[in-house]
């Protein structure tokens, strides 16, 4: 097999693997049932103590 067989087949393939993990990320990131998660997250480091570490 031939160097340019390899580069087409990385180069499309590669695009559409990466475009599938884009868009399954979005719809993980923009679910309405992980939203209480990612709040928790956000507002996690602000929980806990209001003074500097020791």
């Amino acid at each position: 097999m031939e160097h340019e067989f390899w580069v087409f087949l990385s180069k499309s393939w590669g695009l559409l693997y990466l475009m599938i993990f884009f868009i399954a990320v979005l719809i993980y990131t923009l679910r309405p049932a992980n939203k209480k998660i990612f709040e928790e997250a956000a507002t996690s480091i602000l929980d806990e103590q209001d003074k500097p570490c020791q």
